[in-house]
């Protein structure tokens, strides 16, 4: 089973593509985030993954279209990026939180990280025809 925290990274990076911002969003909720139960969200970002849901699924769809198709097509550019960028927002809510948890962890050097300068030389570049 796949993690929250995964599901909003992948719909982060189905974000930040190079396609129109409604097609990103649709391709963001159905590939990563439709399938996200709420009770798996972390609490402090519950509130605003309902509200992104809400917004992607509340639209009456059309014959031959989805609800989450239909709510984007009546959005606005701008509800659209504003949609998009809650989506990217909770992801670092969520990316604070795990990297909160993780400084509790006690680090072990396993070897000396110490180098001598040559190990850092890179080479010249030569050109030739």
């Amino acid at each position: 089973m796949i993690s929250a925290w995964d599901c909003f990274h992948f719909a982060t990076l189905e974000l930040v593509r190079s396609t129109p911002i409604k097609q990103r969003l649709v391709s963001a909720y159905r590939r990563h985030l439709s399938s996200l139960p709420e009770d798996q969200v972390p609490n402090e970002i519950r509130e605003s993954f309902g509200q992104v849901m809400r917004s992607l699924c509340g639209v009456q769809p059309l014959r031959g279209e989805d609800a989450v198709a239909a709510s984007v097509r009546k959005m606005s550019n701008q509800e659209a990026d504003d949609c998009a960028a809650l989506i990217v927002e909770m992801f670092g809510m969520m990316c604070k939180s795990h990297s909160g948890a993780a400084r509790g962890a006690t680090v072990v050097q396993l070897h000396a990280v110490e180098r001598a300068a040559g190990d850092f030389e890179v080479p010249d570049l030569v050109a030739s025809n």
